[in-house]
């Protein structure tokens, strides 16, 4: 599998996307975005997405060098349009908005419609964290893009609904996120370019049965992701319901419907609250950090070397890659040195 160094790859992210349209500044930003969801274990969201983002530009479903606007707001509450520019960089400035309410106020809310594909949420607790706030974010496709089927249906009728927590620990942020289907679409996605199948329970195909093919997904008719939760995936479903709720309609944008949205993208919900502001910073971090040493204590069973928390296995994964490098399917990799023909952009050597 060809290797690459973390800003090796980054800088090749970056020229890429300033090819394909980005500005300079924005193409900077999504690229960290990307290099860093794959530094962290989540390849799905990392530079495999280049090529469906500079061919999102060209159809018009992102469109460079837009504003975040803001709609509406309060002591603590931001309504934003996106403009369909970049997801991570106006996600990015309507976190900074929200941060800055968020110190003043203890909480604040935001929605965000029209915008772009905004990467690992992950990323966002992390900064956030950073800042001493917990977070709690989640996005739909708006509308446009259902992949996930209800628990006894054969058809798709909500989109993946990813939904991320993320609260400050002195030993490094725990990072709760995770997609409320069985897998990210990303990963399906993933699996498609490499010509590998998907593992079972994932998928069904578009009569209801079991598949491990990762094209049923993108059949006429398609199939289907199922629910997280396995036996129980009513409470994943459920939980992506929910989902879908406070991205697509509480924001004012657009829901799961039997008509598409013309333009995939995210509805986004943000909450970001400031634990100084209730129990008191040094009360939240001195909980927060018995919890954790208490859970970390738990007897373990035969073959279970550690307990691990959320958050514990992306720092651990990308202390490796930034050490050994980002390793990526030679599929995946090959559709970026394709893209990089079309856009006369080099690709960097592999190790």
């Amino acid at each position: 599998m060809p290797t690459f160094q973390p800003a090796q790859l980054e800088s090749f992210a970056a020229k890429l996307l300033q090819a394909g349209g980005a500005s300079a500044e924005e193409a900077a930003v999504v690229a960290a975005s990307l290099v860093d969801a794959n530094l962290k274990g989540y390849d799905s969201h990392g530079v495999m997405r280049i090529p469906y983002y500079v061919q999102a530009i060209k159809e018009g479903e992102v469109a460079p060098g837009e504003q975040l606007q803001v709609l509406d707001e309060g002591p603590s509450r931001i309504v934003a349009d996106g403009n369909w520019g970049f997801g991570q960089v106006q996600a990015i400035r309507l976190i900074k908005l929200l941060a800055a309410k968020a110190h003043d106020a203890g909480l604040a809310l935001g929605t965000m419609t029209h915008s772009g594909h905004i990467g690992r949420l992950g990323e966002y607790c992390e900064k956030t964290a950073a800042d001493g706030l917990v977070s709690m974010l989640m996005v739909n496709s708006h509308g446009a893009a259902v992949r996930m089927a209800p628990p006894g249906g054969k058809a798709p009728r909500l989109s993946t609904n990813p939904l991320a927590i993320g609260v400050p620990h002195v030993d490094g942020p725990l990072v709760l996120d995770f997609s409320t289907s069985a897998t990210a679409e990303g990963k399906v996605r993933v699996k498609k370019i490499a010509g590998q199948p998907c593992p079972e329970g994932w998928l069904i195909d578009n009569e209801g049965r079991p598949t491990c093919d990762p094209a049923t997904l993108y059949g006429n008719p398609p199939g289907a992701i199922l629910p997280m939760g396995g036996a129980q995936a009513y409470k994943g479903f459920g939980l992506g319901l929910m989902v879908e709720i406070l991205t697509g309609a509480l924001s004012g944008g657009v829901c799961a419907r039997p008509v598409p949205y013309p333009k995939k993208g995210n509805c986004v919900f943000m909450l970001l609250i400031d634990p100084a502001r209730f129990g008191g910073a040094d009360h939240f971090r001195g909980e927060v950090s018995q919890l954790a040493d208490y859970i970390r204590s738990c007897p373990r069973i035969d073959g279970c070397e550690e307990i691990l928390l959320p958050g514990d296995p992306e720092r651990r994964l990308a202390a490796k890659r930034i050490k050994d490098g980002i390793s990526l399917d030679a599929e995946n990799w090959n559709a970026l040195v394709k893209l990089g023909q079309t856009l006369n952009v080099a690709a960097p050597a592999v190790a």
